[in-house]
């Protein structure tokens, strides 16, 4: 078995998708302010360990922009109406990130835009690695068999946690004790 489908994580070959994180869901969905903590908390590692990070926003004009507590001011925001995050834009940015072959999804909702992205990239050969504590949706029955679905299709379930401890490798990692206080 290759060690891409043992879902092992390293810096050199993980990009973070930060999906949809935007005003008008955070009324409706689920546990938004801790989704968007925790999402907060791996885009900040992303960036200490140099990272690659894809954020999309659905339809701002109508859903708002991404919720400034999530820390992605300055990034670039890819606009979408699909469900999936691999709109040609997208693809066109990946092309340019090589020897990428682990994509971490967090964001709303896991049933549609989440679930969609996943399926697009296996498709397309890659590992995906759900953040379940990072995932969310209106209706906690959608969320919870859009990640059994995905886990079915053969993506990975993880926790934040579990993304952070399997980037850094080693507690000896020089940027350890940087990212254990984000």
């Amino acid at each position: 078995m290759s060690l891409s489908r043992l879902g092992k994580l390293g810096q050199q070959s993980s990009v973070l998708f930060l999906c949809d994180m935007q005003e008008k869901f955070r009324h409706n969905v689920a546990f938004f302010n801790q989704i968007v903590s925790v999402a907060a908390r791996l885009l900040q590692t992303a960036k200490i360990l140099e990272i690659p990070v894809i954020v999309t926003e659905q339809y701002p004009k109508g859903l708002g922009l991404t919720v400034p507590e999530l820390g992605a001011d300055g990034m670039k925001k890819y606009s979408k109406t699909c469900f999936s995050m691999l709109t040609p834009e997208v693809e066109e940015e990946l092309q340019s990130i090589h020897k990428r072959h682990s994509f971490i999804l967090c964001g709303i909702e896991t049933q549609a835009c989440i679930m969609s992205t996943t399926l697009d990239l296996l498709d397309k050969g890659f590992d995906v690695h759900i953040v379940a504590d990072a995932c969310s949706s209106r209706s906690q029955v959608d969320r919870l068999v859009a990640l059994s679905r995905m886990k079915q299709s053969g993506a990975f379930l993880t926790t934040s946690e579990g993304v952070i401890l399997q980037l850094l490798q080693d507690a000896a990692h020089p940027k350890f004790k940087e990212i254990e206080t984000v």
